[in-house]
């Protein structure tokens, strides 16, 4: 199981590549850093990417029901687009 460590900023300084590499690799699963005895910053390991990404993107997933009376591909206008009749705007 990955262990919790508490470590001063100094140490912190002098070892933080190796906590990072601790922390990627899920040996350490959250270091707490203080600065005279209090507590400046604590470090977490990142999520895993697939459940990074679900939380990211798709995160409204269900939230939205469109009744089965509406039709997502009809047209939603009623006259003509301008550029069928050859206007454009620059």
């Amino acid at each position: 199981m990955p262990e919790t460590q508490t470590i001063n900023a100094s140490e912190f300084k002098a070892r933080c590549l190796e906590i990072l590499d601790r922390l990627a690799n899920r040996t350490l699963a959250r270091v707490t850093i203080t600065k005279r005895g209090r507590i400046v910053g604590v470090l977490l390991p990142p999520d895993h990417e697939p459940d990074a990404v679900r939380q990211l993107h798709g995160f409204m997933r269900g939230s939205v029901v469109v009744p089965p009376v509406i039709d997502l591909t009809a047209p939603v206008l009623d006259e003509p687009l301008d550029a069928e009749g050859g206007i454009t705007h620059a």
